[in-house]
């Protein structure tokens, strides 16, 4: 393992696919946070030592809840393809300068993406932050695929 972490490249993709997972580690904390907030809970023993009338009122959806978890379920779908697809670029040995511009630009992306879903930013903030991580994993990918496919 001490020889990897001496490759730059290896490093680089720790680094980022750390800072990703921690972004998308946070989602659950921040949709806690706008379910006590806006009062909206979504199981039966989330409110069971509420009084009756609490109970009906406060088991309920709230569109900033369904934001949030929307913006998390983004993260799932598209930072584990990533981490996979990022891990297995850094085995085909980019240049340094490729790989950081991949993983950077992608994780400027889902960082973006985040805050244009959650501050709730005018389209196309959103959707071109997505498809720029997307064509970044993609690039990846089409490296990966182009170094070992055998036709």
């Amino acid at each position: 393992m001490v020889k990897l972490m001496d490759d730059e490249v290896f490093k680089a993709f720790t680094t980022y696919a750390a800072v990703v997972i921690i972004k998308m580690l946070l989602m659950a904390p921040m949709t806690a946070f706008y379910r006590f907030s806006r009062g909206a809970f979504a199981n039966e023993e989330d409110v069971a030592l509420k009084s009756a009338e609490d109970r009906k009122k406060q088991l309920r959806t709230h569109p900033d809840v369904e934001r949030v978890r929307r913006c998390h379920q983004n993260d799932l779908e598209n930072i584990v393809p990533f981490v996979v697809i990022a891990l297995l670029y850094t085995l085909t040995g980019p240049s340094l300068s490729s790989a950081l511009l991949h993983f950077r630009v992608f994780a400027g992306s889902r960082i973006f993406h985040t805050l244009s879903y959650v501050c709730v930013l005018p389209q196309p903030c959103r959707a071109l932050s997505w498809m720029i991580g997307m064509l970044s994993t993609f690039s990846m990918a089409y490296r990966v695929l182009s170094s070992v496919l055998v036709l």
